[in-house]
């Protein structure tokens, strides 16, 4: 007996279907996946750096901001997700035409810089998001490219391949170039270099102590 394999759903489907249940979901690559409920630790690393890098833009009379809740709908794929922190434009949205409705934003003019704080779904922030952020289709052409993506795993809990054996917590910050994510590492007393925000004054241990 075959068994049918289950339906994928396009944006718009996913967006008629979000219910208010008090749940957090993202569409993955036309999948519905349930976000799981953050630990205290995460949600206050998450804090700590949208604090900072608020005082940043605030600082530079930058025309930006940082959501409670936005979608980013990858071109590449039936995609949609709710970074951790999400550095929005404000410039930039009277063109995107999904903004006021469904808070959901798709071009990279929209968004210099997206910070996810790894989980225990560790494997979507170092694959399936830094493949959907930069934008790759199948035909090698970049539709999205957000400039600027910090996968920040303070609890170490992604691959050795990634953060080493041991492991050791890490950010990566992902500086888009010639259409590909260069990957900096950043460990221990390590400056963050924000191509978005070169006079940030930021380490990679303050980040790290903000779950403390």
């Amino acid at each position: 007996m075959t068994q049918s394999l289950p339906k994928l759903l396009t944006f718009d489907e996913f967006s008629e279907w979000y219910p208010n249940d008090g749940k957090r979901y993202e569409l993955h690559r036309g999948v519905i996946v349930e976000m799981p409920p953050p630990s205290g630790e995460h949600e206050k690393v998450v804090g700590f750096i949208a604090r900072k890098l608020t005082v940043e833009f605030d600082r530079l009379n930058l025309p930006y901001t940082i959501p409670k809740t936005t979608f980013v709908k990858t071109p590449s794929a039936e995609s949609a997700y709710s970074p951790d922190v999400l550095l929005l434009n404000l410039d930039n949205l009277s063109n995107e035409q999904l903004f006021q409705k469904q808070s959901t934003v798709s071009q990279a003019a929209s968004v210099p810089l997206v910070v996810e704080v790894v989980s225990t779904n560790w494997r979507d922030d170092y694959y399936n998001k830094l493949r959907d952020y930069v934008g790759r289709s199948p035909s090698r052409r970049v539709e999205m490219g957000i400039p600027e993506y910090w996968i920040v795993d303070y609890a170490a809990l992604g691959a050795r391949k990634f953060i080493g054996n041991p492991k050791q917590p890490t950010i990566f910050v992902c500086n888009l170039v010639d259409g590909e994510y260069q990957m900096t590492p950043c460990q221990g007393k390590t400056a963050i270099k924000s191509p978005t925000f070169p006079q940030l004054n930021l380490t990679a241990q303050q980040i790290f102590d903000a779950a403390n």
